[in-house]
């Protein structure tokens, strides 16, 4: 018989494991788990994540002992991407490449994607007889590996679940495949809070960088001249100047009245030009009293004023490495331009209430649709920030002076506001055109975008009709007539369209369109004579008749 003293010997030299054929007094190690390995293990495991930040090499430490003290054949250190919703192989043991890259899942897909929805862990000790066992790696499809286990554990940070450890191997001893779970949870906790440093490092920040390009991208595609409408001369003009300046670092001066566009041109000089990934600060000089004026465009430092409790970049600051849009510059107080000046000259300047120079690296674009070469004759605005301001001056044309661009902008918005209201419209009606056109737009592009909004809002059908624009764009039409204004000119317009439309559909022919209408020829002689209409407008060129042979 064994003495007691053996067995006790036996077991302090391992915890657990099988006995040798030749000698039952002294168990074997390999396959099991020995205490006094998994404590080196732990430590250098911890080493190379505290003194390395190697990741990478603690993984490969632990797949190491797996294969050689646990007797594992295949094992996947799993991650999860919580905002994709990826779960990968990270790193692996016993899988060609090929393997690891089929290993995706997504929560709730497989025995690995259970583990992380459900962030506990699973044991399978037969896969041949689990269903939900996918096998998507394919690297268990052998018959002999039907009868192997599939362990897998959750790497856990607080109800973060971050990821998870599987391990494959046959099993014959219920005992020992426990032990192998409870070594793997230990490990995953050792794991966790590096697991989730290099998810925040990569995985993530990787993910964050590729939206912040495809949100530069996308913003860089919408205000590229391309994709500013307009294709009249004068437009065009403003391009092909727009396109020489972008590539350079040169003030630019943009003048023109009210709702022209400024600030769309700014962004595209700002996209086009040689720091377009770098921030585009928008500031209007307009919106903010005086008092503060000079803290919102230079910051302030701590205790500078009553209020100011901590140190505050400015706008120019905030705009180091790209761009600041100065709308409305003509509004700034002499004091501020001395100020500006500085900084146009040499891109640097004091805070409020403090001493420190402060350097930037910045591309400034200003606005106004004031005449600043009369506020320096005036004396409101200093002649040597004008000199410097009016480097490259460009002015945009008011949209009155754009021709057929009123159309394009009138269908666009049409399409832009059809959307946004889930409505269906296709069309303008010729009316309508004739009265875009004839209008004089003091507010510009603004005031047509209001104006088609307004009409989309208002219209019942596919179509933008007179009757749906503001009376002021259609008193034009009836220039002439003794109509005034109210209902009676509300009244009018649809009878105008009515007109115009059916004369259209009929390219002219005043019989048809009188039946169409349901009116006598007569009748629709004097309307169209009230209106100042001709049949011939709606005409369209036939081909000649050919002449019969005789």
């Amino acid at each position: 018989m064994k003495n007691n003293n053996q067995k006790n010997a036996a077991s302090k030299e391992c915890h657990f494991g099988v006995y040798k054929q030749n000698n039952p007094l002294v168990k074997e190690c390999h396959a099991g788990v020995c205490r006094g390995k998994i404590v080196p293990l732990l430590f250098e495991m911890g080493r190379s994540l505290s003194e390395y930040n190697d990741l990478s090499l603690a993984l490969q430490t632990f797949l190491d002992y797996m294969h050689s003290d646990m007797a594992v054949e295949r094992a996947m250190i799993n991650l999860h991407h919580r905002e994709t919703g990826r779960i990968f192989i990270h790193k692996c043991m016993g899988l060609t490449e090929e393997e690891q890259a089929r290993g995706i899942y997504f929560s709730g897909e497989g025995i690995t994607g259970q583990v992380v929805e459900s962030a506990k862990p699973i044991i399978v000790p037969c896969i041949g007889e689990e269903p939900a066992f996918l096998n998507r790696t394919g690297c268990l499809s052998r018959p002999e590996d039907r009868d192997h286990a599939f362990l897998c554990v959750p790497i856990l940070r607080g109800k973060k679940v971050l990821g998870s450890i599987s391990a494959i191997r046959r099993y014959d001893n219920k005992e020992l495949l426990e032990k192998h779970v409870d070594t793997l949870m230990v490990v995953s906790y050792t794991l966790a809070q590096a697991v989730e440093l290099y998810l925040v490092e990569n995985v993530d920040k990787v993910l964050w960088e590729q939206r912040h390009r495809a949100l530069v991208e996308e913003l860089r595609a919408r205000f590229m001249p391309a994709n500013i409408i307009g294709s009249s001369k004068a437009m065009m003009e403003v391009f092909a100047l727009l396109h020489k300046v972008a590539k350079t670092k040169t003030t630019v001066l943009l003048l023109g009245e009210s709702g022209v566009g400024k600030e769309m041109i700014a962004n595209a000089i700002h996209f086009e030009g040689p720091n377009p990934h770098g921030p585009m600060v928008k500031f209007s000089c307009a919106a903010l009293p005086e008092s503060i004026l000079e803290s919102e465009l230079f910051g302030h430092e701590k205790g500078s004023f009553t209020g100011a409790t901590q140190l505050r970049k400015g706008r120019f600051e905030e705009a180091d490495g790209g761009t600041i849009f100065l709308d409305e510059v003509g509004e700034l107080s002499l004091g501020v331009q001395a100020k500006l000046l500085r900084v146009l000259q040499e891109r640097a300047f004091e805070r409020v209430g403090g001493n420190k120079v402060v350097t930037v690296n910045i591309r400034i674009v200003a606005a106004t649709n004031k005449n600043l070469t009369e506020m320096v004759d005036n004396g409101t605005f200093r002649q040597d920030l004008f000199f410097r301001l009016n480097v490259f001056p460009l002015l945009i044309p008011p949209l009155r002076d754009r021709g057929s661009d009123i159309i394009t902008l009138a269908e666009h918005f049409v399409l832009r506001f059809s959307k946004e209201n889930e409505k269906k419209i296709s069309r303008i009606t010729t009316s309508a055109l004739n009265m875009l056109m004839h209008y004089h737009w003091p507010g510009n592009v603004r005031e047509l975008e209001n104006v088609i909004q307004r009409a989309v809002i208002l219209t019942e059908d596919d179509a933008i009709h007179g009757y749906n624009l503001p009376l002021s764009l259609q008193s034009p039409v009836f220039s002439g007539t003794e109509i005034q204004g109210g209902l009676d000119a509300k009244l009018a317009s649809m009878e105008y369209e009515m007109l115009v439309e059916a004369l259209r559909l009929h390219q002219g022919n005043a019989t048809e369109s009188a039946d169409e209408l349901g009116l006598t020829r007569r009748t629709m002689g004097l309307r169209m004579k009230k209106y100042k209409i001709t049949y011939k407008e709606f005409r369209r060129e036939m081909p000649p008749a050919r002449s019969k042979r005789k």
